[in-house]
């Protein structure tokens, strides 16, 4: 019977009897600190004007611009990735591609989604092609390198546009050739300077040759251009 009372009282019956002694101490700290003891851990852009935000991004996208055109063996444009860049060269070429005479309707809508569509569906299908064959960068970072390399492109439909200011001849075509050639071999060499290390050497030729295609198709376009009467 004394073995059943015993067992019937509870766990923990006792430890309300138990006080602690004020003489022990208690170790650890549990103090919270208050903030950071560098000011540059406090720093975010949501505290920074809107204007600096936007010179900020602007200057990165400037640096971008200059490493497409002297292209070396760098990672520069895939440490800070962004889309604005190809963005805004994807608009450019397609807002000056249209109004063509190949437009299928007046305000050339069907030609500037078309220049969009290309562009960015093309450069989706090379990321894929490059993550597919074992590259090591993101998605977004190739995005971005097919993006930013667009820009001798851009730069050859702008003296084209000037170029076809005057009346077409064999001369001006011949302009126009030599400009968008070059510029194409600039864009492929731009950005298989950036993809190069990312990718395995035995199949960096099947890497390069969908972006062969990809900036062959939009100095194409921009070639046979021709305003509309």
């Amino acid at each position: 019977m004394a073995e059943v009372e015993e067992s019937s009282k509870p766990l923990f019956a006792g430890l309300s009897d138990i006080s602690i002694s004020e003489d022990i101490p208690v170790e650890g700290d549990i103090s919270v600190p208050v903030g950071s003891q560098n000011p540059d851990d406090d720093f975010s852009t949501l505290d920074e004007p809107v204007k600096d935000t936007i010179l900020r991004d602007l200057r990165a996208v400037g640096q971008k611009f200059v490493h497409v055109l002297y292209p070396k063996k760098s990672s520069a444009l895939l440490k800070d990735w962004d889309l604005w860049g190809p963005l805004l060269l994807c608009v450019t070429l397609a807002l000056m591609l249209q109004g063509g005479s190949a437009d299928s309707g007046e305000d050339g809508r069907p030609q500037f989604a078309e220049v969009f569509v290309i562009i960015w569906f093309g450069s989706v299908i090379i990321t894929l092609n490059s993550k597919l064959l074992g590259g090591t960068i993101s998605f977004f970072q190739s995005l971005c390198v097919l993006g930013y390399c667009i820009l001798p492109l851009t730069v050859a439909m702008i003296v084209c546009r000037i170029v076809l200011l005057g009346a077409l001849s064999s001369v001006s075509f011949v302009v126009r050739l030599i400009v968008v050639t070059a510029s194409f071999s600039w864009s492929t060499f731009a950005s298989t300077a950036f993809l190069a290390d990312s990718q395995p050497a035995n199949r960096k030729a099947l890497v390069v040759y969908p972006v062969f295609l990809f900036y062959f198709v939009i100095g194409w376009m921009i070639l046979t251009f021709s305003p509309s009467p």
